[in-house]
Formats: structure tokens, sequence, C-alpha cells
């Protein structure tokens, strides 16, 4: 399976730090050495950077290392390709234009047999089960709301309606922003932190880094961090129970909704 890392904050935040983890995860303390990529948000716009190499090797994941890139919504990847060969165009992240703004996806997982009907709108440049869920994915609320997007409340309603649709099929992990806020969807596995005042040091788990954040942290920055698995051994992460999605603003987990076993039915939290 592949991993993800997002990140949302309430000021514009780099993710050095997190990616320095995240990047050795892609080949070097993990098997995950079929491409990564990130995605920044800056206001409107947004940097993607993308690389079929594995990113423990990667002179790309190397700069993005080094260079402090600030943002309030960050969404990066590292593959083990279950389908589509390792190639530039089925490297995640994936990036497509709704409503006016650019939206980012990245998923982990496996989605057997998918083949939705497409209308045309959105269309998959590679052959993964992935970019064609996203695709699928931005139809439907399209279908749903036309050319004006809804208020927040019920955008997270609907995508956590369609979710539930494609969870149905397979493994569907998976992060999603359009710049405004983070999605954060556990199928089976996934954690997330949010470092807020008092600030401490923190420790990677997969290399032997520290960071003092109160050195380098105003007492009024919040982050969140979302992570496949927790990226630092001296922290308290959360677990996100499997079935659930999430919905993160400005650092913060705002809204959390869970598919509970038995009869289908969701608990908003």
């Amino acid at each position: 399976m592949c991993q993800l890392l997002g990140m949302n904050c309430n000021v514009p935040t780099d993710i050095c730090f997190s990616f320095a983890g995240f990047q050795v995860r892609g080949g070097a303390t993990d098997v995950h050495g079929d491409g990564w990529g990130i995605a920044f948000f800056e206001e409107r716009g947004c940097r993607v950077f993308l690389d079929p190499q594995r990113s423990c090797a990667s002179p790309v994941a190397e700069l993005v290392r080094s260079y402090p890139i600030h943002s309030k919504n960050v969404v990066a990847h590292i593959r083990k390709a279950t389908q589509g060969v390792v190639a530039l165009e089925n490297t995640h992240p994936f990036m497509r234009e709704l409503w006016g703004r650019y939206w980012i996806f990245a998923h982990n997982g496996n989605l057997p047999e998918f083949s939705p009907a497409l209308d045309g709108s959105f269309t998959p440049v590679g052959q993964t089960d992935s970019e064609l869920a996203f695709c699928w994915l931005l139809q439907c609320l399209r279908e749903r709301f036309g050319c004006r997007p809804p208020d927040q409340a019920t955008l997270f309603s609907a995508v956590h309606e369609f979710t539930l649709e494609l969870g149905a099929r397979g493994s569907f992990n998976y992060l999603l922003s359009n710049g405004d806020c983070l999605f954060a969807h556990c199928s089976t596995q996934l954690s997330h932190i949010v470092r807020q005042a008092p600030f401490a040091v923190a420790h990677l788990s997969d290399q032997d880094l520290s960071i003092d954040f109160s050195a380098v942290t105003t007492p009024d920055d919040r982050v969140a961090v979302i992570a496949t698995l927790p990226l630092t051994d001296n922290e308290c992460w959360t677990t996100m129970p499997p079935g659930s999605l999430w919905l993160f603003v400005d650092g913060a987990p705002v809204r959390q909704r869970l598919t509970v076993p038995g009869p289908a039915r969701a608990v908003e939290v």
C-alpha cells in the first residue's frame, strides 16, 4: 500500500520537518519505491512536484525537503503501485479544476474492478484506480451542485455520501483539498496530530531528527498533520477509526462522520 501525508494550518507553514521523515519511507525505511509527489496550495495557486523515482533517492524530494514553501494545505504521497505502471502520469497527487479552484487528491488503497461511467468533464490521464476515483468524485460533485459550490457543511455531506460508495468497493484511504480545507478519509489506516501552544520538541520515527516547535512558531499557530503512520515517536497521535471521514480547517478537525458496523448509518461528531 501507498502512504499519505497531509498538513492543514491556520497560517502558512512549511512541512520540511514532517517531509524529512516521510521522504525516507519511499524506499529507505519502507518499501514504497514507485514514485512520490507533493502539492502546496498558495492562495488560489498550487505548486505540484512529482517524480516516478523513489523519494529517498529523488533530487526533487531533496529540493522539497530543503525548500521551506509555506502553505495552509499540503497533500503528499509515496507510491507502491497496485494499478498502473510506474510512470509520471500515474504519480500522485492528482490535480483538477472545479468551481474555479484547484483540487488535489491522493489515494492509498485498491479499488478492484472499479469502472464508473464518466461524462468527459473529468478524464483520467493515467491508468490508476486512484485518478479514476478522483475524476468520478469531482464529476459527482459537479452533477450535484452545478456551477456553484455549496457551503462547507453541505459539501462535507456530499463528499461523505460519495466516499461511502467508493469505500464499499475496496480500500480507500485518501486526502482531498481545494486549498480552503482538507478532507481525510480513513478506510484502513490513518492518524493525525494537532500541534498548538504550548509547543514542544518532536522527534522523527524514521531518522534521528528533532525540532523544537516553540522556537519556530507563535502562540497563535495551529497545525494539523495527517499521515498513514505517525511520523514522530514522542508525540501522541490520534488513530482515525476505519470508515471515518474528517474535515480539517485552520489546523483543526471541525467535522467527523463515521460509518459504524451493522445497518449503514452515519454519526456526526
